[in-house]
């Protein structure tokens, strides 16, 4: 990993609702290499989300900078990736028309490109099926594809194995664990599972809430592939817990242990 691509420097974010103000995010520093796997995980309403939309130039309503790559985000831009809980595909349009989106499968480069992609999430022989014929599990992996299909510097992924059954989202980590060991592309997850920060992660943010702050920043260096039942991976995950055991408890936050 080489320098920052990824730099958030005291970002504050507040709304206001019917004339009191709360106070979301208070002075994020952050700062995420090139390559890096990154997850955030704390309270619910603690912001992690909201951050990620900060990143992604959806939410530019705050104080402070966020960089990528050295240059301001103040809007979407095809340099971020971002992967929703919901796969939000276009329900008229097939897989590989869904992941070329915009651009023409006419173009034997662009149709290169798409086939490239679908065998990185392990899609082959289901070019031309629509989404409705599609698990969620693949329904993500498509939405991953047409990200990735357009070479991000960094993939922010909110929560996008949430919906899904534990037997499907501990195989949609694995392939995502792969996809980032074969492209190596930065990636930034939000997630409420302690098990996949730890499974996924170089390095795992744990936040405070109301405001929501970095209360704590954990490097994982497990080597891979990484073992979910062996002692040195519970022992990681006991830290983590009780990172977030210190935080403080509202009646609204509760996390997955």
């Amino acid at each position: 990993m080489s320098s920052p691509t990824l730099e958030i420097k005291k970002v504050n974010k507040s709304f206001q609702n019917a004339g009191s103000i709360t106070h979301v995010l208070d002075r994020i520093d952050l700062s995420v290499k090139e390559g890096e796997f990154v997850s955030i995980i704390g309270p619910s309403g603690c912001g992690k989300s909201t951050l990620l939309k900060i990143i992604a130039g959806l939410d530019t309503d705050h104080e402070g900078s966020v960089l990528l790559g050295g240059q301001q985000v103040d809007r979407p831009s095809r340099q971020k990736g971002f992967i929703f809980q919901e796969h939000r595909l276009f329900p008229w349009l097939t897989v590989e028309k869904n992941i070329a989106a915009n651009l023409s499968l006419g173009d034997a480069d662009i149709r290169n490109r798409v086939q490239e992609m679908i065998k990185l999430v392990r899609l082959e022989g289901f070019e031309k099926a629509y989404p409705k014929q599609l698990s969620g599990g693949m329904s993500q992996r498509v939405a991953i594809a047409r990200a990735l299909m357009r070479q991000p510097q960094v993939l922010l992924l909110d929560e996008p194995f949430g919906a899904l059954d534990a037997f499907t989202r501990n195989h949609m980590q694995e392939v995502l664990l792969d996809i980032w060991r074969r492209n190596k592309t930065t990636m930034l997850l939000v997630t409420h599972d302690i098990d996949e920060a730890v499974f996924l992660s170089s390095r795992i943010i744990v936040m405070d809430a109301r405001p929501g702050r970095i209360k704590a920043v954990i490097a994982n260096d497990l080597s891979h592939p990484r073992n979910r039942v062996g002692s040195a991976f519970q022992e990681l995950r006991s830290r983590v817990l009780r990172a977030l055991e210190k935080t403080e408890e509202t009646p609204e936050c509760t996390w997955v242990i």
